[in-house]
Order: structure tokens, then sequence, then C-alpha cells
């Protein structure tokens, strides 16, 4: 079905009633964003939706089936193959479809389609439970989409997929009806206003196993992984006709009816763990490992061919031996989970024993030690995105995704390597889940050259020949069919079991307007249309394989864009340019979209495949709009004065509160800075009071205990606590205070007002200015350690990171609040945890630091009940965003205040963000310190120091 030139007039308008002005988007820069996922096509949608209800979501199907108008559900756009894009009407999902409910004890659990996959991982893990499908990008893959491509990964195979761990479903259909399959009142109003399509159902049901070669066929399809077409075992697996509807939904790619809720049965999620890696001398070797390894309780069993391990053998941390193996060596990489200890050894035994007689070239033998272990998986989990990393600007990266009867493995392993080398992939890599007889290959493609897209098309051809018609094979085994294998699935199923789909899709869709053009296509080229141009737009991120990994640590997501949006609208900006085509408009909505509400925290690089900090471009383009050189200049050799301007600000901000009262200056306050474009700071009660004159002790010769160097940030030094706030002792204090309980003399740096980490210029993007400050700090610093004798600890999370961030003097020891208690702190002090709750914010800094686990342990010494928020990763308030954009601050914490509803105080490491924490949340927010200082005295030990 194809889209409309245009949407109808009378569709749009009964979508704006239906649709708030805020949650609907026809703009270029928003269509050109959310028209994007992570596979390599492209369409533009001609209006986007965001919908906050299932209501919401039959209403737009009802207006979308009288009007014919297509239209595509979007969750996390993770999927690859191109089934999450549309040219019509695209429908994402907003925050409200974040529910889960656990059933009996963890046994099972029932979760909205908007809940990402580690999350609802999370809630079930103090019960040692999992949901089953577990794709490589569970972080940030929707359970919407995991049960719509029935996603899987390394462990589930396909008796831990949602199709084999489905236990209902909540449905829209195409015409906006809904069933719920464990709501007996729905189910019987369904059956009364759609019994023709279920005795429809129930017969395609009979006669599909009636068909002995068909029925036979199916099975056989499905004893390996295979998501290519729609889910026709569940003609074969059920005769009850809402069984078979459930089941088809799922892998059927938002194509059938749209998935409101799901309730999976749970798996086990086995405490113990322990991971090995075996080298063969060749692939045969290697494969025929793999049947007996199945045999075995293993959890996993990767296949990497020696092209993948080529790929990560420069990677620091790698280990040196990956460079010496053979040109035909093949490794399996295995994992084995118990629920205990005992039976863990027994299994690596009984393992071991099992493959003890095939010649070997290199082994790491099974260990339980993380550290280990976790080296063994970079291996693997790195493979991808070090293609991704050194591809040509201006290619993509494609990663297919096959499946291979296992017998036949190593035939099949080697017959691809024969493709590649046909067709000129010679980057290309081969891995995969081996007891599934599930490969992926990755390879690198440039589109905008006709021959190109002719390679591509040849190489395409000889590789569904291969799997399809050779093998028997699957050509898409957990990816999802889409538009990349829509005209292939007849190949792989034959004529009889491809009308059948048509069949289900005519019957559930009459209209087509379901997702047109995805699993089932009538249109032999779709996949060759529509291609993704892949641009070169900056250096920093031209390596994007736009995946998505980043978007649920983004504090814009859902406000304004995320950071593979960004990125996608400003390759879009740079190729117009270089075509001649006007970007004015589109540049104009970026500068607040993409540079203005970017926190640039950069928490997207923990996330990114090859590690791009979105942050970096964006400040780069601040640095091109810094038209304030000389005043930045100014301020980095007069830094005091700016300090003393800053608490100047805030004592008219707190004289205004002291005339204007709380509500009124909220409000003014507010005003001015939407009317100034946030030239004009906001006020908030949480804003701080400022801090005094400082005073700062005199070092004694004659003191002996024990130095620690403090660096207290500007913020420390400028801001105090809040007027509200029932802590009323500053921060400094407090950690003199902790600090002297320790046993330690505090000594401060000299000219400690001048002194700055640099990161109010950075982000800003004076870099030059930043920089001066940072050295200056650096210098000053080496000085008051003597040389690096003593240990340095810098109030701020923030400030500690912009200042070991590529620091090349290792005589410095610089520590954040986290390490320097973690390290110099615990062994001093006794701690008597408190009663009450307390929320804990990890700062992004705190995160680029290594000690978000390090924080929450600490806060766990200190009180019995800790609260960390789901879901809130980076607060948005990034250095002085909270004063000027309040608008970021404010969306991502939106969910803060519910979290913490059981607490009275919250900690963080960061005085910045615990301004806006304090807002948003409804309770106070300080330092990590004033937690630790408050339940902890100093061991006997200590006080004699």
């Amino acid at each position: 079905m194809n889209a409309p030139a245009a949407l109808p007039t009378d569709f749009l308008a009964a979508v704006e009633k239906l649709i708030p002005a805020e949650r609907r988007f026809d703009d270029p820069l928003s269509t050109l964003a959310f028209g994007t996922d992570a596979s390599f096509y492209r369409l533009i949608p001609k209006l986007v939706v965001r919908v906050e209800s299932e209501e919401e979501v039959v209403g737009l199907l009802k207006l979308a089936h009288g009007a014919r108008v297509p239209v595509t559900f979007r969750a996390a756009g993770t999927s690859l193959s191109g089934q999450a894009i549309s040219d019509s009407v695209l429908i994402v999902l907003g925050d409200n479809w974040n529910g889960r409910e656990v059933r009996n004890g963890g046994a099972q659990i029932r979760l909205q389609p908007g809940v990402i996959g580690a999350n609802a991982n999370a809630v079930l893990a103090p019960m040692q439970r999992k949901i089953g499908p577990d794709p490589a990008s569970i972080n940030a893959a929707k359970i919407g989409g995991i049960v719509a491509n029935n996603s899987s990964g390394m462990c589930c195979g396909t008796a831990q997929n949602s199709y084999k761990t489905l236990a209902g479903l909540r449905l829209v259909l195409a015409d906006g009806s809904v069933v719920d399959s464990e709501d007996q009142a729905s189910v019987a109003f369904f059956r009364q206003t759609h019994g023709n399509m279920l005795d429809q159902l129930a017969e395609l049901g009979r006669t599909t196993r009636a068909n002995t070669d068909l029925a036979a066929k199916i099975r056989h399809k499905y004893r390996l992984k295979n998501t290519t077409g729609f889910s026709l075992n569940a003609l074969v697996d059920y005769d009850e006709p809402l069984d078979i509807l459930n089941h088809l939904m799922v892998g059927s790619e938002g194509t059938l009816g749209f998935i409101s809720a799901v309730t999976y049965d749970t798996v086990p999620d086995h405490p113990h763990k322990a991971s090995a890696l075996v080298v063969f001398p060749d692939v045969e070797t290697c494969c025929l490992a793999v049947p007996v390894l199945k045999q075995q309780p293993v959890s996993a069993v990767e296949l990497l061919d020696r092209r993948s391990l080529r790929s990560v053998e420069n990677k620091a941390g790698m280990p040196e031996w990956v460079k010496a193996l053979s040109a035909g060596a093949c490794a399996l990489l295995i994992e084995s989970r118990a629920a205990s200890q005992s039976l863990l050894h027994e299994q690596i035994n009984l393992i071991m024993t099992s493959i003890a007689h095939f010649p070997v070239e290199k082994q790491v033998d099974f260990s339980e030690d993380p550290a280990v272990y976790n080296q063994l998986w970079k291996i693997r989990k790195d493979t991808f995105p070090a293609v991704g990393a050194v591809r040509q600007t201006g290619t993509t990266v494609i990663i297919e995704d096959v499946t291979f009867p296992i017998e036949r493995l190593a035939e099949g392993v080697n017959r691809l390597i024969q493709l590649f080398e046909k067709h000129a992939y010679s980057e290309a890599i081969l891995f995969g889940h081996a007891l599934e007889g599930n490969l992926h290959f990755v390879f690198t493609q440039g589109f905008d050259d006709p021959l190109q897209v002719a390679r591509y098309e040849a190489f395409m051809q000889d590789v569904t020949q291969l799997v399809a018609v050779e093998f028997g094979g699957a050509l898409k085994a957990e990816h999802g069919t889409g538009r990349n294998m829509a005209p292939f699935v007849e190949l792989e199923w034959g004529h009889e079991a491809y009308q059948l789909m048509w069949q289900i899709k005519r019957l559930l869709d009459p209209q087509g307007i379901l997702n047109p053009d995805v699993v089932l296509s009538e249109d032999p080229q779709i996949h060759l249309k529509h291609l993704k141009p892949m641009p070169a737009a900056d250096e920093i991120v031209d390596k994007c394989i736009e995946c998505g990994f980043c978007e649920p640590v983004c504090p814009s997501n859902g406000l304004t864009l995320t950071p593979r949006q960004r990125i996608v609208v400003w390759r879009d900006i740079q190729a117009k340019k270089r075509a001649g085509i006007d970007t004015s408009e589109l540049e104009r909505l970026y500068d607040y979209h993409g540079v203005e509400t970017c926190a640039a925290t950069g928490l997207c690089a923990q996330r990114c495949p090859v590690g791009i900090n979105t942050g970096d471009l964006v400040r780069k383009l601040r640095g091109r709009n810094a038209d304030s050189t000389r005043a930045a200049s100014w301020l980095a050799e007069h830094f005091s004065t700016a300090v003393h301007g800053a608490r100047f600000m805030l004592h008219v901000a707190n004289g205004a509160h002291l005339i204007m009262g709380t509500r009124l200056l909220s409000k003014t306050s507010a005003a001015f800075t939407s009317a100034s474009k946030g030239r004009v700071p906001q006020w908030t009660p949480a804003t701080p009071q400022p801090l005094q004159r400082l005073h700062l002790p005199i070092p004694s010769s004659q003191d002996q205990r024990p130095r620690v160097v403090y660096l207290a940030a500007c913020v420390s030094r400028a801001m105090g606590p809040a007027a509200r706030d029932q802590e009323q002792e500053p921060l400094l204090d407090t950690t003199r205070a902790l600090l002297e309980k320790a046993g330690y003399q505090v000594v401060f740096p000299e000219e400690l007002n001048n002194l700055c980490c640099g990161q109010p210029f950075a982000s800003k993007g004076y870099a030059e200015q930043a920089e001066q400050k940072r050295q200056q700090t650096l210098d000053a610093l080496l000085k008051a350690s003597r040389g690096g004798l003593d240990p340095i600890y810098c109030d701020t999370s923030p400030c500690t990171l912009r200042l070991v961030q590529d620091l090349a003097d290792d005589r410095l020891q610089v520590f954040d609040p986290v390490r320097f208690i973690r390290t110099h702190l615990i062994d001093k002090l006794d701690f008597e945890p408190q009663d009450a709750p307390i929320a804990v914010h990890v700062t992004c800094s705190t995160q680029h630091l290594g000690e978000a686990q390090a924080l929450i342990d600490i806060a766990r010494r200190c009180a019995k009940e800790v609260v960390v928020p789901e879901g809130i990763h980076c607060c948005g308030f990034a250095g002085d965003k909270g004063f000027t954009t309040p608008e970021l601050n404010a969306h991502a914490l939106r969910s803060l205040k519910d979290a913490v509803q059981i607490c009275e105080e919250g900690i963080s490491t960061s005085r910045t963000c615990e301004i806006g924490l304090s807002q948003h949340g409804g309770i106070d927010y300080h330092g990590l310190v004033y937690l630790v200082n408050r339940n902890s005295r100093p061991r006997a030990a200590t006080a004699q120091v």
C-alpha cells in the first residue's frame, strides 16, 4: 500500500482533536529525526504522533482505518531490518507505557510496551528471575519491539523467546478493537464482535495441521531460530483461535496489530556463572564441537571466526595471544550458569570433558572471576563496533542474521566466507549464537553509488540462495524480516506457506494500513529502495551507526532530540549544504533542539558501541557560536571576581525572595527566563543562598596528622544551602568535619578563589579558556600536595572528572567524594545506618569516573533503605542549564517526585545537580558527605592518630 502524497485533511483535523499539539510533529526537523531507526533504510513520516494511552491508539487506528492511512508503530527504534519507519504516520510511545506487574513471586510479569527490557529484568532480579528474550539491545530495546520482532540473543535460544514464554497479550487490532486474553469479559466481548475472524483463524489452523507436508515443514523450520515471515508455528502449535492470534502477533513487526501489554512466564536468572574461551585450529573442528556442547549444561556458546578475532586484536586490554592465532582459527566463547557454586563446578567438569577430545589451538579455562569473564565477553561484544569504527566515512554498517542447520554449520560458515571474498567484502566478520546455528555477519556498504548498490544486490541474491535454498536455513533468525528480507520470504518458505501468510495479513489487516511493505511486500525491489544516506558531518560523529543505544540515558529524550537524532539532523544539514540546498530553517530549529537543550555530559558515549560523545559535537558547535571570547578570557583571568559576582547575584535573589515571597518570585523569574531565552537565570525555592566569605585555616607545621588537600569547587565556594533547606551547614564545613573526624589535617590550595576546573568555559564552547583554568588549578594542586605527596579531595564530581580526564601528571592523586570515602575513609570510620530511607542520584560524572556502584554501596552503609530512581541517568541541570534552560532539568526529572515519595532526603555529589533534584524531587538533596558524617563515628585507632 503506497502512502498518499499528502494526508487527508479530514484525517488530520480528527487527529488534531484527539492528540494535543505538543505531541504531534510535522516540522522538517522532527519528521527527519523520528524517521530514523537502526536499520539502513529511511522514510520520512508526514506526521509523527506521540501516544500516551491505549485510548489514543484506538482512536488513531479507527481514524486511519476509516481514511485508509498507513501507520507504523515505533518503540525504541533499535530494529535492524527497516520495520520501524514510515512515510505516512509514525506512532511513537510516550512516557505512560511503562507499567509493570510482578506476579507469583516473579514467575510471571505483565509489562506495557514502553518498558525497556533491562528495566524489566532489574525488577525481577531480586527474585532471581528474568524475561526470556535477551537481545543485545536489551538496555535500549522496549518490550513492544522485543515481542513484535520475537527478538532473542545469546542465551535464550528458541526455548525462552517471546513466542515460547508468552502467557498473555492485550492487543489493538487494525480496526481499533481491543482484546485482552487475560480478561474474560474482554475475550467474551471480542468473540461477539469478531467471531468471524476467530472462526477463520481456527479454520486456517485446522487446514494447516491437516496438510501434513506443510505442518511438518513449519515444525522443521522452527526447530532453529527463525523470524522470516509470520509465526506460522502458531497454526500448528495451538487449536484455540485466540491463542493462535496471540502467537501470530509475536514477530509480526507491527503489521497485524498493536501490542498494548504482554505477560511473560519468566525464566531463572542463576547467580553463579563462569566463562571460557576455546580456540580451535579451524572452522570444521570448531563447528563439530557445537552439537556436543548443545547436549551439555551451557547457557551460551558464541562462535567467532578469525576475521572477528582479528578485528579486535589491537584493542586496549586484549590478550596478546589473539594476534598470534593461525589464519584459520575459530573460537567458541562458552558460558555456564547455575543456582549454586557447587553445581556450577559440576557443570564445568561435564562441559570440558565433553570436548576434551577436540584439538585446541588456545584455551582460556573457565573462570568465575568477573574481571576474567568480562574480558572474554568484551572480545565478543567489541567485534560489531570494531567494524563500525574503521569503516569509510559515508558507508553504513550492515549486520545480517541467518540460521544454518547445526549439522551443516561448518559448511555454512565456509560458504559465507567464500561469498565475502567473491563480492569483495574484505572487512566482513562472522560471529553468532552457535547452539542455534545462528550466524551474524557484519560488513560495510556504501549506497551513494549505483555500482555499490548493485554489488549489494548481487551479494544478497547469493546469500539468500545459499541460506534459504541450498541449506534450508532461515534468512532472519532474530532481527525480523522488515523490508530487508520481505522480497525473499517466498524463496525461503515456498509458495504455499507464503500465500498462507498473505491470508493472515488480509484477515487481520484487510486494508493493509499496518506497516505496509514490512514482512510481506509485493515489490520485489523493496529491499533496495529508501536506502539511508550516511553523509559526512563531522569527524566526531561520522562513525555513528544510528543504533539508538544512547537514547535511554539522554535527558532531552522526549523533550527535543536524542544523541542519535542530533547526529541524524546534523548529517542532513551538512549534506544539504554541500548540495546547495537552503538549510536556514532546519538550522534555526537545530539551535534549540540540537544545541541548546543538550546537557553535553557525555553519558551517550558510555552506551555508544563506537564511543561517540555527541556532547563533544555540541560543544564544538557552541564554540563556533561563542562570540564573547574577550569576556571569557577576562573572566578566566579574574575568576575570583566571577565567584564574588555569583554570590552577589544570589544575594539579590535572596533579597527579592524576602520581599516578593516564594510564589510571586517563582512565577516572575520563570517569565523573565523564558522571555530572555535563558539570559536571566530562573529562581526556584531550591536556589542556594550565597555563601559568606571563606575563612580558610592556615596549616600548622606542628600538626602530625596525615594531610589531605581540599579543593572546594567554585559552586561550593559561592553557594550555601537553600533558604528552605533543613540542613543549613555549608558543604565546606561538613566536608572538613568529616575529613578531620577520620584523622586528617585539611589544607587548601593557595588562591583558592581564583581556581576553576574549566568546566564552565568548556560547556559554553570556550575550549582555550577552559584548558587555561584547568592547568592553573592542576599547578596549584601540585604545589599544595607537596609534589603529589598528599591526596587531593575535590568536593564535586563534575570538577573531578574535568581535572582527571587526560591527566598527564601521574604525581597528582585527585579524588571525587565517592572514591576518597571508599579508599581513605571507610576503614577509619564505624557506621550506624539510619532508619530513614535515602534517595541516591548518581551523577553523570560519577558514572564516568566508574564510581556509581560505590556511591550506592556507601549509601547502604549509612541507611537501611536506599532508593535509586529508575530511568534517571542524567538530571539535565548540566552546570547552569537548570537555571537557563530549566525545561531540560524539569523533563529529565519528571518522574523523580513519585520515585522518592518514601524518602525525606536525597544525596548526590554535585551541588548544582542537587538544586534541580531538590526542586523536582520535593525533598532536599545534599552532598554525600552529609550522610556519611551524620551516620559515622571515628574508630578508636583513628581517634588516636
